[in-house]
């Protein structure tokens, strides 16, 4: 995991590598937005868009060792996105984890209206235009955000699996994403695109035809100011022959 040194929005971010999940027992999974294929408000392929490369940022972090408490998510969301006028209720954030994350997409001018329709999410964007992504954690909680964009993991460049590693978002605080991490000490910020020119139509680990989606999942994190819960164990020896009682 990676701790931001630079502050954006109050924002220190913190890179998770695993040290590996805790025999814990596993964490109810609450229901995340579901992508009914009905619903869904899909764009014209002229309205379509990807985010590419864009120009360099300051964004230093540091590693830190950190478990999950399990190895089940607990909640995983996406954001279709396009240069489309989408239908559905406007809102400022996405609730997540029953209000305890708020998710919104921010630029230099603000926020982006997020439009919920059935249970799916939509953002409205335009070509040239910078983003990043800002989550917000209401609990005394620590989570870990692993972000994809278009397909792709933000911290790497690869094609993104929900068990990636990702930032930490640490209790009452902020993190924001500005673009797909580059070094230790910047990234490539997220700027909207036509998808013939988004990174994943240009790098080996993507694909074109994932461009347009912003996924998001969220795992909750042994809080590293206190020791692991303890556990009982049934086994906890696991060897030899029982010993009469004392």
């Amino acid at each position: 995991m990676v701790l931001h040194k630079k502050k954006l929005i109050a924002a220190a971010l913190w890179l998770v590598i695993l040290a590996g999940c805790s025999q814990s027992p596993s964490i109810q999974r609450e229901t995340a937005p579901s992508i009914q294929a009905e619903s869904m408000q899909d764009a014209a392929e002229s309205e379509r868009l990807g985010t590419q490369w864009g120009d360099d940022v300051d964004s230093e972090i540091i590693t830190v060792d950190l478990s999950r408490t399990s190895d089940n998510p607990l909640q995983e969301m996406q954001v279709s996105y396009a240069d489309k006028n989408y239908q559905g209720r406007a809102v400022n954030s996405m609730s997540l984890l029953a209000g305890k994350v708020e998710f919104s997409v921010h630029t230099d001018n603000g926020k982006l209206p997020l439009y919920r329709d059935a249970g799916n999410y939509y953002l409205k964007g335009m070509a040239g235009q910078a983003y990043r992504l800002v989550y917000h954690n209401n609990s005394a909680n620590t989570y870990e955000i692993v972000a994809s964009v278009d397909g792709l993991n933000v911290l790497n460049g690869s094609a993104a699996s929900r068990y990636d590693d990702g930032y930490v978002l640490r209790p009452n605080d902020d993190l924001v994403i500005e673009g797909f991490r580059k070094s230790q000490s910047a990234v490539a910020s997220f700027i909207f695109s036509k998808p013939d020119n988004a990174y994943a139509a240009n790098t080996s680990s993507g694909s074109i035809e994932n461009t347009g989606v912003i996924g998001t999942v969220i795992y909750e994190l042994y809080d590293p100011s206190k020791p692991n819960p303890r556990q009982p164990q049934a086994y906890p020896a696991d060897k030899g022959y029982a010993k009469p009682p004392q």
